[in-house]
């Protein structure tokens, strides 16, 4: 159930782009290729226009809303990523065709890109009612999964009987991940996309200590869920901060928000392109017209 490196929030590539000069990148027996040449030729490329997309984009955000991103920040980010692929984490790395420090750029890119959605964004409190509709704060879980529906039914009987639900995950769980620890799961609320959203709906309605009495099915198999901590759901104004994020991640995850957002701070970021072949880089970004307007 491990997510795999999505590509974070944004709408341009992050690479880095060779300063142009006459150091020789590379040498063969035709000749050598300086990084004016290879900048040249790169320059006109659609991959060569979205990198420095990024990088003016980059100093435009820095500038902007810089103060907002700690270190920290990111290096908390960074090592949510690293707990969730464990061990796998450096091989994951290199499918994705990134080092650690490419991977902590895009975190910073992403972290900086919300701040300035949130500055774009008014949140009512029609829209946190809205919100709270489909809020779940977030729960702490163990499952048993099984392939069998009987085998589930049996679990639940012995269960009923008094039998440790941890010792019932390790002998009986086909999940190799998290039968050894109880069947615990990571904590996850109602914006999780990655678990079965039956699975979901089946947790979120279970107080703590309950367990379904019911195997609950889903593509993985059938399961057996136990709430180990649901603080209740509340009122919306104790949640206030996460509904205003769960409302900020949506405008993050639509592409016209962004677009719009994207625009405004790059008009604010006085760009000014000194290569003429590179005038209309940003064009899509400075000529057209905001489609997407902000929340009010």
């Amino acid at each position: 159930m491990k997510k795999w490196f999505v590509a974070l929030a944004g709408v341009m590539l992050s690479l880095t782009l060779a300063a142009c000069g006459s150091k020789t990148v590379a040498t063969t027996s035709g000749g050598k290729i300086t990084e004016s040449q290879f900048y040249s030729s790169l320059k006109n490329t659609s991959s060569g226009k979205q990198v420095l997309q990024q990088m003016i984009l980059n100093k435009v955000l820095d500038k902007q809303f810089g103060s907002k991103v700690k270190d920290s920040d990111v290096t908390k980010e960074y090592n949510s990523y690293k707990k969730q692929y464990g061990s796998s984490f450096n091989s994951v790395l290199q499918q994705s065709g990134m080092t650690a420090s490419q991977l902590k750029q895009q975190i910073k890119s992403n972290l900086l890109l919300k701040e300035a959605v949130k500055a774009d964004t008014k949140v009512t409190d029609a829209q946190l009612k809205d919100q709270f509709k489909s809020y779940q704060p977030k729960v702490t879980v163990s499952h048993i999964l099984v392939s069998k529906k009987s085998t589930a039914e049996n679990v639940i009987k012995q269960l009923n009987q008094g039998k440790s639900f941890a010792s019932l995950a390790k002998k009986y769980s086909t999940d190799s991940a998290t039968k050894n620890k109880g069947g615990k799961l990571d904590p996850f609320d109602n914006t999780d996309t990655q678990l079965d959203s039956t699975f979901k709906k089946a947790a979120f309605k279970l107080k703590t200590n309950q367990y379904t009495k019911t195997p609950v099915k889903t593509s993985y198999g059938y399961h057996v869920i136990k709430m180990d901590s649901n603080p209740g759901k509340g009122t919306y104004k104790q949640h206030e901060t996460e509904l205003k994020n769960q409302i900020y991640d949506k405008r993050m995850n639509d592409s016209a928000t962004l677009k719009s957002v994207v625009s405004k701070v790059l008009k604010k970021g006085n760009v000014s392109i000194k290569d003429s072949q590179l005038q209309n880089v940003l064009a899509d970004y400075l000529t057209s017209s905001s489609s997407s307007k902000s929340s009010k």
